[in-house]
């Protein structure tokens, strides 16, 4: 996986399903906390949660690259890449 800068040696981990998908326009707001994609859905049901938005922040830490991609009808999958220590 490219990290934007080139390739480099790291580990990537990826996560695929294959659900309803996500809109491309709500993808970039999928890492905010309690992001709600489908906006008719009641409060009790909820949104998102935070668990991309933490990994999002581990991700950073590590400087790292989180890459969401999804296709309507076909799924979604989250790849989380993490540079290998440095000597």
């Amino acid at each position: 996986m490219t990290n934007g800068a080139g390739e480099k040696p790291g580990i990537a981990l990826s996560v695929a399903d294959t659900g309803e998908g996500i809109p491309a326009a709500d993808i970039p707001r999928l890492t905010e906390r309690f992001y709600r994609v489908d906006h008719a859905r009641s409060r009790e049901l909820g949104g998102t949660g935070l668990g991309l938005a933490i990994v999002k922040h581990i991700v950073q830490l590590h400087h790292g690259v989180l890459r969401i991609e999804s296709r309507l009808r076909e799924g979604t999958t989250v790849t989380v890449w993490i540079p290998a220590a440095q000597d």
